[in-house]
């Protein structure tokens, strides 16, 4: 369960490489651009059930579509090697301490390429005072964020949060990572994914001199490292604790052209034909924007009918899939308007079926 073979990773990506070419053949796509992850300590993420025998309690996992047969972890070499070194500290110490082991049920780990983390351990019991002073004493030893969460509580005894820092291109760049939200696994290949994203920009709107909208920006992943590259940019995103993050990074890496909006997809678009007005758009003037480009990162369930009939309105599209069957749907209704100029295959998820694809595409003649 623990063991993953490194050698069989560039079969394994030689055959997504091969699907993708045969699912968008359809669309006569550029050759396509293969972006190959590392093959061990490339997640930045990981939970694990924790399982208890006796005495003791181990970290679990289970086959997919079967609860019943359960499998020791003790390691697990696709996560980052912080988390590696973590799990065997935490665990002896949660072995030797009844009040952090009782009632135990999932370890979390969040990481970061720089260093950063955050454990949040998950309880079937409500959490006290002498928890909180045995989680203080961990958090101490391990040198790492620790939260605690149960049914209706969440004991936060630093922070929920980790700080990524990198740099691309030259520039560095910093991200708070929320707890719990959403945060690209693969740490190396979001690095990718965002200089691609900076290298189609720079193909299309060489002049930065017009503006781009975001949907779907999360943190500010995207948005954030593509600022330099427009005049302006306007991001969309839904989730509130999302947006606060966002707007932590857009001011810790000084930027002045980005603003992020508490709005769906859906909203949006009411907002820019004029079907509505929302008062988190006060003092947005959406008329003095010139929107030429558009990103999109969206769930898996791809745009809904209105949102891609939005995004045809927009000279260029980058768009960033984390689900080939609807970006195939998707494509099938925007390439009557827009010639497909790139196609990327990021191996965001390594060793499973799962893969991430980013499409430029720029209205016909």
């Amino acid at each position: 369960m623990n063991t993953i073979d490194t050698s069989q990773y560039p079969e394994l990506l030689k055959s997504k490489t091969e699907q993708i070419n045969e699912r968008f053949a359809e669309f006569d796509v550029p050759e396509l651009e293969v972006f190959a992850s590392k093959p061990s300590h490339f997640r930045l993420r990981a939970e694990f059930r924790i399982w208890h025998t006796g005495d003791r309690c181990h970290y679990a996992m289970t086959e997919k579509g079967n609860n019943k047969n359960i499998y020791e972890v003790t390691d697990f070499p696709i996560a980052s090697a912080l988390i590696n070194s973590l799990m065997p500290a935490l665990l002896a110490e949660i072995n030797n301490t009844q009040a952090l082991k009782h009632r135990l049920f999932q370890a979390e780990f969040l990481t970061t390429l720089s260093g950063d983390a955050l454990i949040t351990l998950i309880y079937h019991r409500q959490l006290d005072e002498q928890w909180k002073t045995l989680a203080l004493a961990l958090q101490e030893k391990l040198g790492v964020s620790i939260i605690g969460r149960a049914r209706k509580q969440k004991v936060v005894l630093d922070r929920d949060f980790v700080i990524e820092e990198f740099d691309i291109n030259g520039k560095h760049y910093k991200y708070k990572q929320i707890e719990g939200g959403f945060t690209q696994p693969n740490g190396e290949m979001n690095k990718t994914m965002l200089a691609w994203a900076q290298s189609c920009s720079e193909q299309t709107t060489p002049d930065k001199d017009t503006d781009l909208v975001e949907l779907y920006c999360g943190n500010g992943n995207f948005s954030i490292a593509l600022a330099g590259h427009y005049r302006n940019i306007l991001a969309t995103e839904i989730s509130k604790t999302s947006v606060n993050a966002a707007q932590y990074n857009i001011q810790e890496n000084n930027i002045n052209n980005l603003i992020i909006a508490r709005l769906s997809s859906e909203e949006f678009v009411q907002a820019l034909q004029g079907e509505r007005e929302f008062r988190r758009l006060e003092g947005i003037d959406l008329s003095g924007y010139q929107f030429e480009s558009v990103l999109v990162d969206p769930p898996r369930a791809g745009l809904d009918d209105e949102s891609v009939k939005q995004v045809q309105c927009y000279n260029n599209i980058i768009y960033i899939s984390c689900n080939p069957e609807t970006l195939s749907n998707n494509l099938e209704v925007l390439t009557k308007t827009h010639d497909i100029k790139r196609f990327a295959l990021f191996d965001q998820f390594p060793y499973t079926h799962h893969t991430e694809c980013g499409v430029l595409l720029t209205r016909k003649p």
